[in-house]
C-alpha cells in the first residue's frame, strides 16, 4: 500500500479527494493545543493510505459570531475556493462522516519544523504565494490568519491551514499578512480573480458546491468582496477595527 510518504500528494486531486471521502478512518490521537477537537487520523482504501486531520462538528467550541457546526464546512469551502482560483494553497479537504460524526477531513502536511509566515516573510521565493494568500484571505474574509497557519512542506511548498473562520458575511479580516497593503494586485492574481467571477455565478459547479456549505448571505458577501477587490485593483489597508489575530501564532 502506498502512503503519503511515497507521494499520495503527487496523485490527481480527484484521487486524493476520493481517498479522503471514501477511505476508512482510524483515529491516531488528539492533536494538542487546538481550540476545537482536532484529531490525527489515518485514511486508507485498498491502494492508498494517508494521514489526515479530522475536525468533527460535535467537537467545535461555540463562538458568538459563527454559527455552531459550520467550521468544518468553512474549511472545505476555503479549499474549494483556492482550487477554483487555481492557487493550490490549501490541502485537499472534504466533509464526511467519521468516527465521531460529520466533520472536515484534511490531508495532513508534513511541515518543516519552525517554519511559518514570519520565517518566509522576506524570502523572495515565497512572495508570489504570499500575495496570493493575502488576496485569498481578503476574498474569503479570513478572521484568523495567524503566522503559524502558513506551513512549508518538506519540498518547500507553502500551504495555508486552519481556515475555519472564513466567509462571515460581516467584515472580519484579521491577518498577519499586511505587507502588501495599498499595493496594486499583480496582473496574474487580478486575472485569476477575474476568472473566478463566472465560477461563482448561480448554477456553476463551484457556486453550487459553496451553496451547500455556506448560507445565502455568506455567498452574497463573498461575491461583493471579490467585486470590491477587483474594482480597487489593489490590496486593502487595515481598517479601524482590530486587523490582526491574537495571538499572532
Amino acid at each position: 500500500m502506498r502512503t503519503e510518504e511515497n507521494g499520495v500528494l503527487a496523485l490527481s486531486p480527484e484521487r486524493i479527494l476520493r481517498l479522503l471521502s471514501d477511505g476508512e478512518v482510524e483515529v491516531e490521537g488528539l492533536i494538542p493545543w487546538s481550540s476545537n477537537a482536532t484529531l490525527l487520523v489515518t485514511v486508507c482504501d485498498e491502494e492508498l493510505s494517508t494521514l489526515a486531520v479530522y475536525k468533527p462538528q460535535d467537537g467545535e467550541r461555540p463562538l458568538w459570531d459563527f454559527c455552531p457546526g459550520t467550521l468544518g464546512m468553512r474549511e472545505t469551502a476555503a479549499y474549494l475556493l483556492s482550487e477554483a482560483l487555481g492557487w493550490g494553497l490549501i490541502p485537499p479537504t472534504v466533509m464526511r462522516e467519521g468516527p465521531y460524526g460529520l466533520g472536515s477531513v484534511q490531508f495532513f502536511i508534513h511541515s518543516q519544523e519552525d517554519a511559518h509566515f514570519f520565517t518566509v516573510q522576506e524570502d523572495p521565493r515565497y512572495a508570489g504565494d504570499l500575495k496570493r494568500l493575502a488576496a485569498f484571505d481578503v476574498v474569503s474574509n479570513n478572521a484568523d490568519r495567524k503566522a503559524g497557519h502558513c506551513l512549508l512542506d518538506r519540498e518547500g511548498k507553502l500551504w495555508a491551514i486552519d481556515n475555519a473562520l472564513c466567509f462571515h458575511e460581516e467584515a472580519k479580516l484579521r491577518t498577519v499578512i499586511w505587507d502588501y497593503a495599498r499595493e496594486a494586485l499583480p496582473p496574474q492574481i487580478a486575472a485569476d480573480l477575474h476568472a473566478l467571477r463566472p465560477a461563482l455565478e448561480a448554477g456553476a459547479p463551484v457556486r453550487s458546491a459553496l451553496d451547500r456549505l455556506l448560507n445565502k448571505a455568506e455567498v452574497s458577501a463573498l461575491l461583493r468582496r471579490l467585486d470590491r477587490l477587483l474594482e480597487a485593483g489593489r490590496f486593502p489597508e487595515p481598517g479601524p477595527e482590530r486587523a490582526v489575530p491574537w495571538p499572532l501564532f
